[in-house]
């Protein structure tokens, strides 16, 4: 518009915006709601080629507020307004991967994390092929996709500057302690009953459990932050209200779950804090394991003596966590697990297909395990765990996968914290690494990588450690409040 005076670019503006009005106004009319779409759209595209990094900064920051809608002409669910702006990212990637054979560098490319991810998205990729469901497990890929890639592979560019990793780690703490207390603000109406607790989470979220997964990923990052001796006293007091708010959600949140994963995070912090020699600890497993099996019979009649369940006491909601002879949600997850291992008998090498759990596990179910809260219409979740799930769902290749990548993160997250001169990059990886510590052990219970709520803090924080190890860990910043990086 070079040979438009600035009073006729005014006019062609507001042109447009009225045309837009009017248009849109029309088709509200006539309940199409779609069209007023078009700015935000046209805003994603604009900041996808000029400010991606600003976007996916933005992504994180609404990730905790946004809300999960359906289409059931298209059977289709996705969170709003997040997850179709990964997906353009997805797109925008794939492009970038034909014109930018430079996008990533060497080191990043052979970083072990990087080659455990790559193996796993291509057996994903593999067995969608040889899917019982096609169609199912290649939404199930594509939704995988543009979680991965906006937060790890985008992740690992976006946190090359280290400023980033900050914004990024505020920007989705900040609103998720807002959405916890608007949630405890609706349980309180409520009286803190448990029940309530398992429903009061929506529409953020789909239950308690991934509620407090995510909750718990942030407990030991924010606590990280508290004890930041390079923030600002501000920082820290508002770091220690946000590590506050969370501890009060996951305690409400009433998710055996997700105590359980902290206490897990804690017991690392322990070997780490204390320095206790690994050949113990190895030890002292292999002779856990060694009792098990021998007494593995009396282990089990002990349990099923436990007939506490889920309570709104806390003391006896931790007792009930042992429970596997009345506990419907324990004695329901047993049974989705034993259905898993049925299935995966059945098909050891490609499983059913990615994302196939829920709609194919039905008929491997025995009366005997069923419970009260079983079913067969597919509605109720999956295999509840990321480790048994994937063994169902893409054979035992696809559960191997899974967990090199486990193992890849904590070796890069201990490599960090072990080897950095840098006390604050030294820091912020043990808190990153406890994180998701949290989550590695909550995934044995249950599965949430499907949801933007898990998937974006869990790919980004993957993504933060393996920026650290290229780019960060051998970096001596100045360890002043004022320093910047």
């Amino acid at each position: 518009m070079n040979g438009f005076t600035e009073k006729q670019k005014t006019y062609f503006f507001y042109t447009v915006c009225a045309l837009f009005i009017i248009i849109n106004s029309l088709l509200i009319a006539q309940e199409f709601f779609y069209f007023s779409f078009i700015p935000f759209v046209l805003l994603v595209g604009f900041m996808m080629v000029y400010y991606l990094d600003k976007l996916l900064l933005l992504i994180a920051f609404l990730t905790p507020l946004a809300v999960r809608i359906g289409n059931p002409d298209l059977n289709v669910t996705m969170a709003l307004p997040t997850e179709p702006m990964m997906f353009a990212i997805l797109l925008l990637f794939i492009i970038k991967l034909f014109y930018d054979r430079h996008l990533f560098d060497s080191s990043f490319i052979r970083h072990p994390v990087t080659i455990a991810i790559i193996i796993n998205l291509l057996w994903i990729f593999f067995t969608s092929l040889t899917s019982v469901i096609p169609i199912v497990s290649f939404k199930f890929l594509t939704a995988r996709l543009w979680f991965v890639v906006s937060f790890f592979f985008f992740g690992v560019l976006l946190f090359k500057d280290y400023s980033n990793i900050k914004r990024f780690l505020w920007l989705f703490s900040i609103p998720l302690a807002g959405v916890i207390l608007y949630i405890t603000a609706q349980h309180a109406q409520n009286g803190f009953d448990r029940q309530v607790g398992t429903w009061i989470v929506r529409p953020f979220f789909n239950d308690h459990t991934a509620y407090a997964a995510v909750i718990s990923l942030f407990i030991p990052v924010t606590l990280a932050q508290v004890f930041n001796s390079k923030n600002m006293r501000s920082l820290r007091f508002i770091a220690l209200l946000i590590f506050t708010i969370l501890i009060v959600g996951v305690l409400l949140s009433y998710s055996r779950a997700g105590w359980v994963s902290l206490a897990a995070a804690f017991g690392i912090f322990l070997i780490l804090k204390f320095k206790i020699d690994y050949k113990i600890i190895f030890s002292i497993a292999v002779i856990l394991v060694g009792l098990f099996f021998i007494f593995k019979t009396e282990i089990i009649m002990e349990l099923e003596k436990n007939t506490q369940d889920s309570s709104g006491q806390y003391a006896e909601h931790v007792r009930s966590i042992s429970n596997i002879s009345t506990d419907a949600s324990n004695l329901e997850r047993l049974n989705r697990w034993a259905a898993a291992m049925r299935m995966f008998k059945e098909k050891p090498i490609h499983g059913w297909g990615p994302g196939t759990y829920q709609l194919v596990y039905a008929p491997f179910q025995y009366s005997k395990e069923r419970t009260v809260i079983s079913t067969n219409a597919g509605d109720l979740g999956n295999a509840h765990s990321e480790y048994i799930g994937p063994l169902s769902e893409s054979g035992l290749p696809g559960m191997i996968s899974f967990i090199f990548i486990v193992i890849f993160v904590i070796y890069t997250g201990l490599k960090v914290y072990k080897r950095t001169p840098n006390p604050e990059v030294r820091l912020l990886s043990f808190g990153l690494l406890l994180g998701l510590i949290t989550y590695f052990t909550h995934g044995i219970m249950n599965n949430f990588l499907d949801t933007d709520k898990a998937s974006v803090p869990f790919w980004a924080m993957i993504a933060i450690l393996v920026a650290l190890d290229i780019y960060h860990k051998d970096k001596k910043y100045d360890n002043t409040p004022s320093a910047k990086h």
